[in-house]
């Protein structure tokens, strides 16, 4: 005889529970990618959600979060091929609500050394630090396996402190492991400092 675990129900309570946990999050995300507007966060976070609702059954549960990062991700693509590009001369000076995140992007240099990264390590680099995306949940939003999403992030970091290098300024905490890393991963990076 065999019995199915059934998974819960995408009904309602379920989408109010989703909406509680991760709309901020989604927000959040957009906000950051979107100097123009935070109108059109609040737009493109409610497309988020409403893509959500429509294909609920799609959604896995526990890897909630990835699934809705990479649905923004197809989401703010999409956007801005529709949006002409702003003037930098129309991005205020000061944000509204002070952010770090906004912050760092205000930073002239740190916008020249992201310019230089492709679309898909800014991606990744942006997701672990600004949407604090741990290995798992990376692989989850790109559609690769944990060990492809290391890598991914590897070579990421790497690019970036190339960038950094060539820009003139090497922040300190780029050759840093992160918290928690394993041995193997501080192992790679002392190797990667000595070739």
């Amino acid at each position: 005889m065999t019995t199915t675990t059934e998974a819960p129900p995408h009904d309602g309570a379920w989408f109010d529970a989703l909406f509680t946990a991760h709309a901020a999050a989604v927000h959040r995300y957009f906000v950051r990618r979107l100097a123009s507007s935070r109108d059109d966060a609040e737009d493109l976070a409610a497309e988020v959600l409403a893509t959500a609702w429509r294909r609920r059954d799609d959604v896995p549960v526990g890897g909630e979060l990835p699934w809705l990062y990479r649905t923004a991700g197809f989401v703010l693509a999409n956007h801005r091929r529709k949006v002409r590009a702003l003037p930098v001369a129309v991005v205020p000076d000061e944000p509204d609500d002070v952010d770090p995140a906004d912050l760092a992007l205000g930073d002239d240099r740190v916008r020249a050394v992201l310019a230089r990264l492709s679309v898909r390590d800014r991606r990744i680099l942006l997701l672990v630090a600004w949407d604090g995306l741990g290995g798992d949940d990376l692989a989850a939003v790109l559609g690769v396996t944990r060990g492809g999403a290391d890598a991914a992030l590897s070579r990421a970091r790497a690019r970036l402190r190339t960038a950094w290098a060539q820009a003139g300024r090497v922040p300190d905490d780029v050759d840093r492991a992160p918290e928690g890393a394993p041995a193997a991963h501080r192992a790679a990076r002392a190797a990667d400092d000595e070739a």
